[in-house]
């Protein structure tokens, strides 16, 4: 039987937050456990930091000007060929949703268990669990919160938190799901992702006073471009005078990433207890991460800084020997479906554009080709960037409340434009649409604060880094539609652009995406 598949996914978790990152503070330390079993990939990418994108990239293998989710709100939009369920349903998998959603597949139609939650306590599936009164005051306080965040210790129990919820979904799903089939699981928190909320023991973890200091802390936003100046005079609208509210947000993230933590323990017992562990790949990961305090803000909507486009990304593959920590190497979130292909020695459907690992999972990081040697992002939904200059305002808009007691902070101002982003060795490189670009060494200025483009000592690695930004913006150019007449578009068999293996290349042609062997093409 083909093995089992469990993805578990937290919304907006910064990468470098936990011990196994060199942090300061033990948030995690089951998942820092759980990156000894498998690969913990130092340098994993999402491919765009806002959550539809994201997870739309995740279940396609495509990257967001191509899948065409450019924001939250274009969920009807997503464009592929197949996707990672259409994939597993047709390999006769049993599928499971216990979470946030957030893509464009309707989960009543794709998943055999359903159990949904939200941001804000709500549940909905045919699979969830029943509805108490304990859990309708706990929606009440959620949506006091004003989706932002809560100062004081939540009121309610462990037990009312969706990550306690969706991992008792999950463990009830292994024990009522068909014994004869394998089974795919997507175990989906909507933490820590604001309102940033938490009870007790977890509000008490990690005190004020205990919190180190980010770098970037008070800097000039002016010197990160327009989003970060707009985002961050809108957060000091939000904060007004109450300067410790950030810290109180910055310590409930914290002791959300615990409490996280504490139910990935548990879910991961669950797995052995079932004696499932060795028969099921899990991959842990996050759709995008969070300021958690740099530059002075939460959340996100800044631009394509590290805070918010590296993610935390761990495989365990049965029957593979552990790498734990792998760095210099990049990977996306947009190679997980093409790997999990590779894995179960299925054909990449034409039009992913992610490429397979699994070379990286094996430990075989020797003579690899030059696709694991970037990483690449991308921002915005097109079009100019609004300023105070225009006639809407973020009350019009929809984006704040004329008190400014709450604001989501993607919105017009934040998500306009276009911005890309290249990773490479230790630098990174950040260009938008009208030829704006910020250059970082990140070995040396991890948080991003200053911008080399314009020092001429690093003028040849500027051009470098251009010239490989130019070049993956065209490998990632939409490959669909393929042509319909005559043209074949070659492919390599795990998605790489710079192999030499000797691989039997495919070839694509015409509407309905027939194949051709390298070996056998058919020039009539």
């Amino acid at each position: 039987m083909k093995p089992n598949i469990v993805i578990i996914m937290s919304d907006q978790q910064q990468a470098a937050l936990r011990r196994g990152e060199g942090y300061a503070l033990d948030t995690m330390p089951n998942l820092d456990l759980f990156c000894k079993e498998g690969v913990d990939f130092a340098n994993a990418y999402t491919t765009n930091p806002a959550c539809a994108p994201a997870r739309c990239s995740m279940l396609t293998g495509r990257y967001t000007s191509s899948h065409r989710v450019r924001t939250n709100h274009n969920l009807r939009d997503a464009l592929y060929t197949a996707d990672l369920i259409d994939l597993l349903k047709q390999e006769g998998y049993t599928t499971a949703l216990c979470g946030k959603n957030h893509t464009y597949r309707h989960p009543d139609l794709c998943f055999d268990f359903h159990a949904e939650s939200d941001h804000l306590g709500a549940e909905k599936g045919k699979d969830k669990e029943p509805d108490s009164d304990i859990m309708r005051e706990f929606r009440q306080f959620m949506g006091n919160t004003r989706f932002i965040d809560w100062q004081e210790p939540s009121p309610f129990p462990l037990e009312c938190q969706m990550p306690y919820r969706n991992v008792s979904s999950a463990l009830r799903f292994l024990d009522t799901r068909p014994k004869d089939r394998p089974f795919f699981l997507w175990l989906s928190f909507a933490e820590p992702h604001n309102p940033y909320q938490v009870p007790k023991p977890y509000f008490d973890l990690f005190p004020l006073e205990a919190l180190p200091v980010p770098a970037s802390w008070g800097i000039d936003p002016s010197v990160k471009g327009e989003r970060f100046t707009w985002l961050k005079n809108v957060w000091d609208r939000v904060l007004g005078d109450d300067l410790k509210r950030i810290e109180r947000m910055r310590s409930n993230y914290h002791g959300m990433l615990r409490l996280i933590d504490d139910q990935l323990g548990r879910f991961l017992n669950g797995i052995r207890e079932r004696s499932l562990n060795e028969s099921t790949i899990i991959i842990y990961l996050s759709d995008h991460g969070d300021f958690a305090g740099q530059y002075g803000m939460m959340r996100k909507g800044g631009d394509l800084c590290e805070a918010l486009t590296r993610i935390p990304m761990i495989w365990k593959v049965p029957g593979m020997r552990p790498v734990g920590r792998l760095e210099g190497k990049f990977v996306s979130i947009a190679d997980i479906f093409p790997t999990l292909c590779d894995l179960l020695d299925l054909p990449i459907p034409f039009g992913v554009q992610g490429k397979s690992i699994l070379p990286l999972l094996k430990g075989q990081t020797n003579s690899l080709p030059r696709d694991f040697d970037t990483a690449y992002c991308e921002s915005g939904y097109g079009g100019l960037y609004f300023n105070e200059l225009d006639p809407l305002t973020p009350e019009k808009e929809g984006a704040t409340d004329g008190a400014y007691s709450r604001f989501d902070c993607l919105n017009t101002w934040t998500q306009s434009g276009t911005l890309r982003m290249l990773r490479m060795e230790n630098f990174k490189i950040q260009l938008d649409m009208t030829g704006k670009g910020y250059l970082y060494d990140l070995k040396n200025d991890p948080e991003e604060i200053f911008d080399l483009w314009s020092d001429p000592k690093y003028s040849d690695i500027k051009a470098k880094m251009l010239t490989e930004l130019a070049a993956a913006q065209m490998r990632f150019c939409d490959p669909l539609p393929s042509p319909h007449f005559r043209y074949r578009v070659k492919r390599h068999p795990k998605n790489y652009f710079f192999a030499n293996d000797g691989a039997a290349y495919e070839y694509f042609f015409d509407s309905k995406m027939q194949t051709l062997s390298s070996k056998k093409e058919d020039e009539k």
